[in-house]
């Protein structure tokens, strides 16, 4: 609808899967199969209830009568509650034992857990193809000399594999920040109100084995290992706060990298894709704006500072559990995970599709070269016989003089003026054999390979995805 507010993380930015993922069907079936789940392991262990009453509630997941729920919750002012009686009016012979033991929390709870588990597995997806992407574009260009910055002032040369060798390696620790969280999510399992479990202690008649065999029986249906070994009323919002510091994380990295890549396109040394039909600007037609980095960095700001969410709201949990949560997590977590997805698909259309403007680079290089050789050649001029100490200062002079000419407009003369210098014993043309760039980036390229060989094993089999942006 056009006349209503739309996010634009679900109209522009974030891909099918993760909509779909964290769509209303997917949560409310999730819902149902997590009732039919708790009402068939009710039955296995004794409880009064059929295995037609299982199947009907099993057939009738998929059919929620959405008119239904909000009528009865506008009545009920409670979700869940009218949720449950949408599901009995569909399977009219289960409606009496659907949520039978349970509280809220045992559906919107454990929902949320397996969303966020199978969101943060499709995000590792991303990050591996993030990482794909790079391993290549690090491999093809490990040996291309070019001017590295610190301070953002021209520095001793590195190569352009190697500097994608530092946004890959922010990458791999953001993978193992998804992996901690995924490893320690747990089931919260049906607990009940306080999380005593008091509920099922009346119905199992005091059997506490029965209920722990229930427990387990139910976080096995979903994929989990085992349920937290304590709780209250909810899971631990510490799991949340974990969950987006590792998305911040990711965030972290695809801004670093992003906002490398727009500095080096004002340098005209390393491009943003950009297609043919694409417009840079609507006044000035010859723009290539690196937009899709920009978007990068924006979507970022606005992930890192959503994720300081999680913590103030685990923060103040009060004794078994407080409301003030929910209508925050509605919002926080759902939408940093969109934001998450929407970041890597940028990130993975940039990292496959980096235009190398080699000859700017070249050009840029060599410009600075006779200032990156100094060391190299005064240790060539002393070999000749000449001072240390007084070639020294013949460079530091001649260097603030080449450099002075450079900020009025003219060439570097660097080499011409330290050929007129007797002192120096060198001339131009000898020292500009020993200006390859290649000779001053150290062991860069043995870095890269060093550095692929031990990721790139990681990475076998990772599914890249599309690299296709809509907008």
């Amino acid at each position: 609808m056009t006349d209503r507010y739309e996010s634009p993380l679900s109209s522009r930015y974030a891909s099918l899967y993760m909509l779909e993922l964290f769509s209303s069907d997917t949560r409310y079936r999730t819902w149902r199969r997590l009732w039919a789940a708790l009402a068939e392991e009710e039955m296995k262990l004794g409880l009064p209830i059929t295995q037609e009453q299982v199947d009907e509630l099993r057939a009738h997941i998929e059919d929620i009568d959405y008119e239904c729920v909000r009528q009865r919750e506008k009545e009920v002012r409670h979700d869940v509650m009218a949720h449950i009686y949408a599901y009995g009016k569909v399977a009219p012979s289960a409606a009496g034992i659907i949520h039978l033991g349970a509280t809220s929390c045992y559906v919107t709870d454990n929902a949320d857990l397996i969303l966020y588990r199978d969101a943060l597995r499709y995000i590792r997806g991303g990050i591996q193809a993030v990482l794909k992407n790079l391993a290549g574009f690090a491999e093809r260009y490990k040996d291309l000399p070019t001017l590295g910055y610190t301070h953002y002032q021209p520095a001793q040369l590195v190569t352009v594999g190697k500097r994608a060798t530092l946004w890959m390696q922010d990458f791999l620790s953001d993978l193992d920040e998804v992996d901690f969280a995924l490893s320690q999510i747990r089931f919260l399992g049906c607990r009940g109100t306080t999380g005593t479990e008091a509920s099922f202690l009346e119905l199992f008649d005091g059997d506490e084995d029965r209920i722990d065999r229930m427990n387990r029986a139910l976080a096995g249906d979903f994929g989990f290992s085992a349920c937290f070994d304590v709780c209250g009323q909810t899971y631990p919002r510490k799991t949340d706060s974990r969950i987006l510091n590792a998305l911040s994380s990711i965030a972290q990295s695809c801004y670093r990298m992003a906002n490398d890549i727009r500095l080096l396109q004002h340098d005209r040394q390393i491009e943003e894709p950009f297609e043919e039909n694409q417009i840079g600007s609507s006044a000035m037609a010859y723009k290539r704006n690196p937009m899709r980095c920009e978007r990068i960095c924006s979507l970022s700001r606005y992930l890192m500072a959503d994720a300081a969410n999680a913590p103030m709201t685990a923060s103040v949990q009060w004794l078994e559990r407080t409301l003030d949560d929910s209508a925050n997590r509605r919002i926080s977590m759902p939408e940093g995970f969109l934001c998450a997805d929407a970041v890597l698909r940028l990130a993975r259309n940039v990292t496959n599709g980096l235009v190398v403007n080699e000859a700017i680079i070249r050009r840029t290089a060599d410009e600075y070269m006779p200032f990156i050789a100094t060391e190299n050649l005064l240790m060539e001029a002393v070999r000749r016989g000449g001072d240390r100490q007084a070639l020294h200062e013949v460079i530091r002079k001649c260097s603030m003089a080449a450099t002075a000419e450079m900020k009025r407009g003219g060439a570097c003369d660097m080499l011409q003026r330290l050929a007129a210098e007797p002192a120096f014993g060198l001339s131009e043309s000898e020292m500009k054999s020993i200006l390859d760039p290649a000779l001053y980036t150290g062991r860069c390229g043995k870095q890269v390979e060093a550095f692929l060989e031990k990721v790139c094993p990681l990475l076998d089999g990772a599914d890249r995805g599309s690299d296709e942006i809509e907008i």
